[in-house]
């Protein structure tokens, strides 16, 4: 069989993403933030775009600040010339100004002597061991330790693993983790949460017998509250063991969260929905983002009384195009968010008044078609996005779940359903707590609501509430 290469012409219909189009996708789904830093690149890449600056009023234009901020008087001698001023004299009414510091120790200032980090859990065990050893083998053990802990102060690894590591004996490494285990925190430097909690109740200046022995021996019980089963293993009265399990409730099973280094992250919303007049209005969140327009000094290279040469030109052109197709992708994003967010108003509107208990079952199609735009443009616009309501700050996805049939009406929203699992579980009686088939027959003869028991136990499990023979007092 022969081949043989030659040239046929086909038509056909196809959808090319073009660069200008794809980073207008982009920008639709970055948040506030990411948004910020793209725009902050685009400003560095292309020298046509430039920000607004916002023009300030003139000194002499403001009287009030003119008064505030008048020059001393310049007195002039005999021949015309400006005489010293006595600065000393001039500031002498303003004393409570002036710097507390002497001049001659400005030149020695260090600004890198101000900056400061929180401290974490290794460097307070650190400066506990190097106050408390003097043995320079102990305190190279005792620190190999500290950097093995966790952020709850747990030790992951095993003593041999870190005498091998360590090139030391066993035993050693038991004495430098036993020095460890008795510096604050009290827990710290536990490998189990047993250890720990062990640990806390040694350190105590009184004596709780019972809280180690249900520690050491019946944990398991404890964790299910067996009391009875513990108070029978034990031969003490039901009131010992209770009073025994609220000492080991106050107990801190992780003693290291409070010198965690973690940063905070900080959430800022997107877009505001007010309350005004009795109307909920949609805003944008345009704080800190600047404004962008074209300079006009490359306008007028390219206008027709600017002569440059071709290159300049065909660069100017190809930047002029980049800017104002940013630009407009921009305003894109601005004018898609308010329309989403407006369409959220009008289907969520119950909830922004009365809150949760309101909230309708919501999809991405009811809202495209509403707007008429494609559910990916809604999905897209929705991803990373946070709005401030008179309810709270929520997510832009929030608004959008399943709904859960009802027998006395529409369909309720699964995220109305959680609350009210959530609402049961956490106001039912500690004697009686409610099981997950209760909460099924309680949902559907008050509510209507009609669920299954292993969906309760998925709500249960993504609210982080034990079962019901965990959560039973005696």
């Amino acid at each position: 069989m022969a081949f043989e290469a030659k040239l046929s012409l086909r038509q056909a219909q196809k959808m090319v993403m073009t660069p200008m189009l794809q980073q207008a996708i982009n920008l639709l789904q970055l948040s506030r933030l990411e948004l910020l830093q793209a725009v902050r690149q685009e400003v560095e890449e292309n020298p046509v775009l430039e920000e607004t600056i916002e023009e300030t009023e003139e000194l002499d234009d403001v009287p009030a600040l003119k008064s505030v901020v008048e020059e001393p008087t310049i007195e002039r001698n005999g021949e015309g010339q400006v005489a010293e001023i006595d600065w000393e004299s001039y500031l002498q009414d303003a004393s409570d100004y002036r710097p507390s510091i002497q001049y001659e120790s400005v030149d020695r200032f260090d600004s890198e002597s101000m900056l400061t980090r929180p401290g974490s859990l290794q460097d307070h065990l650190l400066f506990q061991l190097h106050l408390t050893v003097r043995d320079q083998e102990l305190l190279r053990l005792g620190c190999l330790i500290a950097g093995e802990l966790d952020d709850n102060g747990y030790l992951r690894s095993s003593i041999e693993e870190l005498a091998s590591l360590a090139g030391a004996s066993v035993e050693s490494m038991e004495s430098a983790l036993r020095l460890v285990q008795g510096f604050d925190p009290a827990g710290v430097g536990a490998r189990d949460l047993q250890e720990c909690l062990l640990i806390q109740l040694r350190t105590r200046p009184e004596g709780h017998a019972l809280a180690e022995a249900i520690v050491g021996n019946h944990l398991h019980d404890l964790e299910r509250h067996r009391f009875g089963k513990i108070a029978a293993a034990l031969g003490v009265s039901l009131s010992e063991v209770q009073e025994a399990v609220t000492l080991i409730a106050s107990l801190e099973p992780k003693p290291g969260k409070n010198y965690s280094s973690e940063e905070p992250q900080y959430i800022t919303p997107d877009v505001y929905i007010l309350k005004v007049d009795g109307r909920l209005v949609v805003a944008l969140n345009e704080d800190g983002l600047p404004r962008l327009r074209v300079s006009r000094y490359y306008r007028q290279i390219l206008s027709k009384q600017a002569l440059a040469p071709r290159e300049a030109r065909g660069y100017v052109e190809e930047k002029m195009r980049s800017a104002l197709w940013f630009i407009r992708s921009i305003e894109q994003r601005k004018r898609t968010l308010i329309k989403v967010t407006e369409s959220l108003v009008k289907y969520q509107r119950d909830f922004f008044e009365f809150g949760i208990s309101h909230l309708k079952p919501l999809t991405l199609r009811e809202v495209a078609d509403d707007i008429s735009m494609h559910e990916s443009t809604i999905s897209r616009v929705t991803t990373n996005k946070h709005v401030q309501t008179p309810q709270g700050l929520f997510g832009l996805k929030y608004f959008f779940h399943r709904g859960v049939s009802s027998t006395v009406g529409e369909a309720v929203s699964s995220r109305r359903v959680k609350d009210m699992v959530r609402r049961y579980l956490t106001e039912e009686d500690s004697h009686k707590p409610l099981s997950d088939q209760k909460i099924v027959e309680i949902l559907a003869r008050v509510h209507g609501v009609e669920i299954a028991r292993r969906t309760v136990a998925k709500y249960r499990g993504q609210l982080k509430i034990p079962s019901s023979n965990q959560r039973r007092y005696v």
